[in-house]
């Protein structure tokens, strides 16, 4: 498997090795001894899959506060999104901004999304399938989120914002500025 970093390095792009012939491909998408090698030592408890049935849909930008917060693995099964990962994390180098990348089924590429990142994406195409391993299992109490088009994150979406397929509760998450971040030095200070 091929690792790579972001232009935030904690945030990785993970490529696994397709072997392929007439008949289709197999990709081990998932090793986690592979993985430690590579300097990413997780142990995942939960996977996730979501589909969206229209493009444009975005779910995010989500996150689990400490002590419930979750690294995330993120692959698309079927169709294309547009994967965002915002450092939350206070006193780091990156922090309040983003990395971004595109993932999709044909490519089989993966992004591994660490402790203290909000989360979120938009499809790229209709009837999108996306298959998440976290680390700590769901915790409703500990759930957070983060408005996906504040201007301040500086996110250039693919698609324009009338295009959008929200739920409620992401249309009214806080800003980066009203965000209180629970992560690193100062946790519990406004973003």
């Amino acid at each position: 498997m091929e690792v790579r970093e972001l232009s935030i390095p904690e945030v990785k792009m993970l490529i696994p090795e397709r072997l392929g012939d007439d008949r289709g491909f197999l990709a081990e998408v998932y090793n986690r001894r592979a993985l430690a090698e590579a300097g990413i030592d997780v142990e995942f408890v939960q996977d996730n899959h979501s589909s969206s049935r229209r493009r444009g849909t975005v779910r995010g930008l989500h996150f689990q506060a400490p002590p419930r917060a979750q690294v995330k693995l993120v692959r698309v099964v079927r169709g294309s999104v547009f994967d965002v990962a915002v450092d939350l994390r206070r006193g780091s180098p990156t922090y309040r901004r983003h990395a971004s990348a595109v993932l999709s089924a044909e490519a089989g590429n993966q992004l591994l999304v660490p402790v203290g990142f909000a989360h979120g994406f938009m499809t790229l195409e209709p009837d999108t399938e996306v298959v998440y391993k976290v680390s700590d299992h769901y915790a409703p109490d500990r759930e957070r989120g983060l408005l996906w088009n504040d201007p301040a994150l500086g996110i250039r979406w693919p698609l324009p914002e009338r295009d959008a397929v929200l739920s409620d509760r992401d249309r009214r998450q806080p800003t980066l500025g009203e965000l209180v971040t629970p992560f690193g030095p100062g946790a519990g200070e406004s973003a």
